[in-house]
């Protein structure tokens, strides 16, 4: 049994599912641990608490979750009783109210307001375990097979979310009721406690020790500053710098506007003073993220409204900004004066909010990697109007012609649903057309995943999922020809890489990539038999970490530093080279 005391510090073991946002929200939690003097372990079931970092962005990455948890309390049975758990992220901000009574073997749920309250939280956490044991010494888990408690609260989970979104889609807007988009001071974070007070006053008794302890402030207002303790978890030569949290955008299958609140920028101040700290600590790489990277700043306006999502609307709402006003543009040209030798990565930008001006930005910052994330969902009318996209067929064909003119060299990267309600043959068969003709660099593939309180989710029209899956097949066979073309075209030229480490065998051999932000974005390399023997991996400015191509390397270079090399070969999705 886990047992803590003055001469040994706390242990807190910590799990992360989900995208690089989720990243940055564990790194918080690990850093602020580490201030408290808390012991970070690597070893789960030699943790006093077991902290699960949740994503709950599509039906996939909700089951991992709820897998993980799982499993995680089965460890703690077998291993450590002692042992508290805590669930946090995304899970707990769209389930608040009921995961207490579905999981109630979890100590705490915390969300995403409480990350800089995380060492109080496992605190009490512990306390509510040791409570527990005493109470009910001999208790076990429940005797219900995984797979079988699994299922049943996966299905108590849709449930639940058919229900809770019912009354916000019905009412049009993006989950989150008006005026709640206002940013608290840099790095403030309303307690989980005071959040519920808040919303039920009428709650004066406090839950009894051996409950779970809920802490998660029903609409988010929390965003870090260059101040927060932070832990990286990613290698010294790249890291994710967060601008932005929430989403003001109103489309119809998503749920993130539900779980991480409305769209609130950081200071343009506050992100720079961060990259300079990055770049002192010897980052080559910043990799901006948020929901929506090219709404960064407008929200920052005096008095500014929610409503610009359109391409038209958001143009206006641009132009009306002061001379002194701070959008993605501004950022970019302020990250270009920091001294160093860096890269700067645009990730994350919506279609319908590309201005001319930050075409212009990019192509003349030297820093900024000739490489745009650019999710377009779909391409046929019917389509972009059902996921309310705010985007046409023909804005979207102007804008890429638009930014390969006006950026030479750049790499687009995409994202396309298939199996969408309401496709029909003719549907997907103009998306194949449209992924052969723009010949994206980068491309992934997401089947659909029928989301519970989101409008998609109740539209007419449902795709099997034997035909979705067929779909992603047939989309990603015509990008297979397509990234085997673009991978030719690199052959003979000399490109600067930033060399990431030693392949291992498993990097060589690796078949496709899977990413719930990014869908699935490689299919089976059939020529990535071909490497044997010692290569590097890098990455070029066309490559963002984790989620892209490589370039494999023939020789010794030195990881974490830049370097040029010439393309000698290439397999279907990845090129290989020396150093030149």
């Amino acid at each position: 049994m886990s047992q803590v005391s003055a001469k040994q510090p706390l242990r807190v073991g910590l799990i992360s599912l989900g995208c690089a946002k989720n990243l940055v929200d564990a790194e918080i939690m690990l850093g602020t641990l580490l201030k408290d003097g808390v012991q970070i372990t690597n070893d789960a079931a030699q943790a006093d608490v077991l902290i699960v970092n949740t994503c709950s962005f599509i039906d996939s990455a909700q089951e991992e979750s709820v897998d993980t948890i799982l499993e995680s309390n089965e460890v703690r049975e077998a291993q450590n009783r002692g042992q508290a758990l805590v669930v946090a992220g995304c899970l707990p901000q769209r389930f608040r109210e009921d995961l207490p009574r579905l999981v109630p073997e979890v100590e705490a749920f915390m969300g995403i307001d409480q990350v800089g309250s995380v060492t109080e939280i496992v605190r009490r956490a512990l306390a509510r375990r040791a409570a527990r044991l005493a109470e009910h010494p001999k208790s076990k888990a429940r005797a219900s097979e995984p797979g079988t408690r699994k299922a049943s609260l996966m299905d108590r989970l849709g449930a639940l979310d058919k229900a809770n979104g019912a009354a916000e889609h019905d009412g049009g807007g993006v989950g989150v009721p008006p005026g709640t988009g206002a940013s608290p001071p840099r790095g403030a974070a309303r307690s989980g406690v005071q959040g519920l007070a808040e919303e039920n006053c009428a709650d004066e008794t406090s839950p009894p020790l051996t409950s779970p302890l809920m802490e998660v402030t029903p609409r988010p207002l929390y965003i870090p500053d260059y101040a927060t303790p932070r832990f990286r978890l990613t290698p010294r030569h790249f890291a994710y710098v967060k601008i932005a949290e929430g989403c003001n955008h109103p489309c119809s299958f998503c749920t993130i506007p539900r779980m991480r609140g409305t769209h609130r920028s950081r200071p343009q101040v506050d992100v720079l003073e961060e990259a300079r700290r990055l770049v002192a600590e010897g980052v080559k790489e910043l990799n901006l993220i948020s929901q929506d990277s090219t709404y960064y700043g407008v929200d920052l306006r005096p008095h500014h409204s929610r409503a610009v999502s359109s391409p038209e609307k958001f143009a206006a709402a641009v132009q009306g900004l002061s001379a002194q006003g701070t959008t993605i543009c501004t950022l970019l040209r302020g990250l270009e004066a920091v001294p160093g030798d860096f890269w700067v990565r645009l990730l994350y930008t919506h279609p319908a909010h590309w201005t001319a001006e930050l075409i212009e930005t990019i192509a003349a910052c030297s820093k900024a990697a000739r490489y745009v994330d650019i999710p377009l969902q779909h391409v046929h009318e019917n389509m972009l109007e059902r996921m309310r996209r705010e985007t046409s067929r023909q804005y979207i064909v102007d804008l890429l012609a638009r930014i390969r003119a006006g950026i030479p060299g750049i790499a687009l990267r995409t994202t396309f649903i298939v199996g969408f309600p309401g496709e029909s043959e003719a549907h997907f068969e103009t998306l194949l057309a449209f992924i052969r003709t723009a010949r994206f660099e980068r491309l992934g593939v997401f089947t659909y995943s029928q989301e519970e309180g989101t409008r998609a989710g109740k539209m007419a029209g449902q795709i099997p999922d034997k035909v979705k899956r067929q779909r992603r097949e047939l989309a990603m066979a015509v990008q297979h020809e397509v990234a085997v073309g673009v991978a030719q075209s690199f052959v003979g030229k000399v490109l600067r890489v930033l060399i990431e480490g030693e392949a291992s065998a498993k990097e060589l051999a690796s078949a496709k990539i899977q990413s719930w932000e990014h869908g699935l974005i490689r299919g089976p390399d059939l020529k990535q038999g071909r490497l044997k023997g010692r290569y590097l991996v890098a990455r070029s400015q066309a490559d963002a970490p984790d989620i892209d191509g490589r370039v494999y390397v023939r020789g010794r270079l030195t990881p974490g530093e830049f370097a040029w090399v010439k393309v000698i070969g290439h397999t279907d999705y990845d090129l290989i080279a020396e150093p030149v």
